[in-house]
This record gives structure tokens, C-alpha cells and sequence, in this order.
């Protein structure tokens, strides 16, 4: 396969930046370059440095002025909720049993499934998104329509069968052990096949029996190398009724803990309303607290407190939560994200909003060795933002003089709109 050099100004991220101007946090290159051969990247730095290792009949794509940066990672999605997104209702159980567990009913019928996995990967891709971690359907076939497209289209995605087995139509349970058994046989079909990865899906507690979450303990001890998706703590009356089904829990994190899924692989979807104790067993187990800012908002679950997570060691992640989420859009859930910080008097800065959308996300899945950055050796999903996009942004970026401030433009006033080109596994798949 020949190989490509793509030429633009590029941003990667080393650690997280610890401070407004952290400018050891980051590499960039204004006049910057990826070598790009067998899907990955062969070599990245400056465009004379790399023009150097590339072969004479390298085909060169010149993006410049724009930016180069690692794909986006959106750890918390919903695939089956693309129907449902924007629905009316006052908070997340009437959000749920009103709209969303109808919708997902239609995901037992095959060819809905295929249906909407292509569209769904249609537009996370539209918005510069090249991997996610999706809550698919109670029913193997979504898991299976989910990871088929993925594979179709080279695409790195993580994704779980849903386990419910009470509090939801009957339509859309499962049992502890048809539960148990469809998720091994989704890890036997897919994880490891092409660039798939399952994750062990528990929705939450509420729709769990005691049964049920301790087969998920089970194969997260048969799988330990598997992620754990589920959510905690969202909405107060989630959690009051939470508490009703397991009167033996000192708190909601507690009952994940009992069945040996509070792990250093367990995504917890809002964590927004947690207790000292629960901040100390999260940070303890290395589990990450996925921030979902526009689903929070939406919903009027709460306001995340970044600095309080931070503070106390605990890892990570920011998710668009479509359908609970309003944008599928990486750079809305940032600007969304910063303005529940500025509420709560924590200021967070553009250069960290854009580390954990790429490199702090891919920390949180025990992924960045493969995405999540532009470095040699890595997966080369790549994206190509365009500060300039709308007239508005043009007009602003007449007098941006920094890449914090340019950083920051994007993700006040961008969009899909602002993701010129998208390349997979270093093949380009949309453009402007």
C-alpha cells in the first residue's frame, strides 16, 4: 500500500497539561508532518524532518493551515438512542421509560440494527469522532450489527451488550444467565476482530438484579482485561431507588464494588453526586468518572465536579451520552463541559478540554498506545480542524495570536462544520 504524508500544523498531547501554559504538556508544529503506512504512523515532527524518511513517491496532502490532531474519543454513547435524542421530558426515568426503552425494542429486528449502526457511524464520524464506547441494545443482534459496520470500516470501537434483566419492558430484559451467555458469545464473535473491543455492560444498578451483577462479576474475573461500562449516580431519584433495591449497600458505588465491578477498567457514566466515602473507593480502584456535560444539563441530572474528581486522584473521561446527550459533537460536549466548571468556580483550560477529548480519553480505555495521539507507531486516526469554519469563526480567528486561544475558539464556536477531513487507520473517509 503506498504510503501518505500529511502536512499541517500538528497537536499531540504528552500528559495532561497541569496549568493554563503548560507547554511541556503538548508537541506542536507549526509547519508539522505524519508519514502514514499500514494504517498507523510511521513518523511525525516537523514537515522537513519527515519529508526526509518518506519515500520518493510518497503522495503528499497538504491541510495547511489547518490542524492536525488525533481522532476524538467519546467513551459514553448510546448506539441504540440516535431516535431518541432530543425528547422531551423532565429527568432521566421519565426520560427512560417514556421514550428510550421503547426505542430500543426495535433492536431485536436485524436490519433495523444494521440500519442504524451505519448511520450512527456516520455521524460520529461527521464529527471528527474515529472511536467511542457505545451502550448497544439488550439484544445480541445490535451488539452484532454495532461491531460488523465497526469492522466493515476499520474502525477502533468499544461496545457492550447490554445486561437488563428487570425495571424495563419485558421486550427488553434479559435474564442473569441468557445475560451472562450472550455477552461470552459477543466476546468470542468480536473482541479482538478486526479492531473491536467489547466491554461488559451492566446498564446500572436499577435494571440489575443481585443475579445479574454477579454474572457480570463473573466475567469481568474471566475477562479481566475488559472494560466495564455501566452508570452511577446521575439523578437523585435514581439514586433513592437505587438504594431501595440494595438496602445492604453503604451507597450506590458500594453495590458496584460487592460484585467486583468497581475496577481500574470500569467507565462510571455522570458519577455527579457522590459521597467522600464513594470519591475514596472510585480513586482507589483506579475506576474513571465519565463527565457527560450536555446529557447532565438536558436532563437536569447535576453539575460534575471536575476539580473535586480531580483533587482526589480519580481518572477521567468526557462522553457525549447521545440520546441523553444533545450534541453527537466532541467540540459542543467541551464548551459544555467548561461552562459546569465556570458555574462552579473551577476554570479549565483549552489545551486540557482538548487533552482529554484525545489523549486523556484514550488513558481512561487503557488505549493510548493506539489512539488517542499522534505518535509513531499509533493507529493514524486523524483529524483536520478548521478554525475558520463558519463566518463567525473567521472573524474571531482574524485576531487569535496563540494555539490556546485558537484551541479554545473551536470549542466555543465549532462544530462538524469544523472537521475538515477525517482519516481512518490513515485512509481518508469524509471531507468538507
Amino acid at each position: 500500500m503506498k504510503s501518505r504524508l500529511l502536512r499541517g500544523r500538528t497537536l499531540s498531547f504528552v500528559r495532561r497539561p497541569e496549568a493554563r501554559d503548560d507547554h511541556a504538556s503538548y508537541i506542536f508544529e507549526e509547519d508539522g508532518a505524519l508519514l502514514i503506512a499500514d494504517g498507523k504512523i510511521a513518523a511525525a515532527g516537523s514537515y522537513g524532518d519527515v519529508i526526509g524518511k518518506a519515500p520518493a513517491d510518497v503522495e503528499v496532502v497538504d491541510h495547511r493551515p489547518h490542524l492536525l490532531t488525533a481522532g476524538f474519543i467519546d467513551p459514553h454513547i448510546h448506539f441504540p438512542q440516535i431516535q431518541v435524542t432530543a425528547s422531551y421530558a423532565a429527568n432521566l426515568l421519565e426520560w427512560l421509560n417514556t421514550y428510550t426503552f421503547v426505542e430500543e425494542q426495535r433492536f431485536a429486528d436485524e436490519a433495523h440494527a444494521e440500519r442504524f449502526a451505519k448511520l450512527f457511524f456516520d455521524e460520529l464520524l461527521r464529527q471528527g469522532t474515529t472511536t467511542a464506547v457505545a451502550y448497544c441494545s439488550v439484544h445480541k443482534a445490535s451488539a452484532d450489527a454495532y461491531f460488523a459496520e465497526a469492522a466493515r470500516r476499520n474502525l477502533l470501537m468499544v461496545g457492550g451488550k447490554v445486561m437488563m434483566d428487570r425495571n424495563a419492558p419485558e421486550a427488553l430484559t434479559d435474564t442473569a444467565q441468557s445475560g451472562y451467555d450472550d455477552t461470552r458469545s459477543v466476546i468470542a464473535d468480536w473482541h479482538g476482530r478486526a479492531r473491536n473491543h467489547v466491554a461488559i455492560t451492566p446498564r446500572f444498578a436499577i435494571t440489575s438484579t443481585p443475579a445479574q451483577l454477579e454474572a457480570a462479576g463473573a466475567l469481568a474475573r474471566e475477562y479481566p482485561d475488559l472494560l466495564i461500562q455501566t452508570h452511577l449516580s446521575e439523578n437523585d431519584a435514581e439514586i433513592a431507588y437505587t438504594l431501595e433495591l440494595y438496602p445492604e449497600a453503604a451507597d450506590y458505588t458500594d453495590i458496584y464494588a460487592r460484585y467486583g465491578l468497581l475496577t481500574g477498567k470500569a467507565l462510571l457514566g455522570h458519577a455527579i453526586h457522590l459521597s467522600d466515602r464513594e470519591i475514596g473507593a472510585i480513586a482507589e480502584a483506579g475506576a474513571v468518572a465519565v463527565h457527560c456535560p450536555t446529557s447532565n444539563l438536558f436532563l437536569g441530572s447535576g453539575l460534575f465536579d471536575l476539580e473535586r474528581i480531580r483533587t482526589n486522584g480519580i481518572r477521567t473521561a468526557i462522553a457525549t451520552d447521545i440520546g441523553g446527550g444533545s450534541s453527537y459533537s466532541l467540540l459542543r460536549t467541551l464548551d459544555e463541559a467548561y461552562k459546569i466548571q465556570q458555574l462552579r468556580g473551577f476554570r479549565v483550560s483549552p489545551l486540557e478540554s482538548f487533552w482529554q477529548a484525545t489523549r486523556g480519553n484514550g488513558d481512561a480505555l487503557g488505549l493510548s498506545d493506539r489512539i488517542g495521539t499522534l505518535d509513531a507507531g499509533t493507529d493514524a486516526d486523524i483529524i483536520v480542524l478548521d478554525a475558520g469554519a463558519t463566518p463567525a469563526m473567521a472573524i474571531r480567528m482574524e485576531t487569535v495570536t496563540t494555539l490556546e486561544e485558537e484551541l479554545f475558539l473551536l470549542q466555543t464556536l465549532g462544530d462538524d462544520r469544523s472537521v475538515s477531513r477525517v482519516y481512518v487507520a490513515g485512509e481518508p473517509v469524509s471531507a468538507a
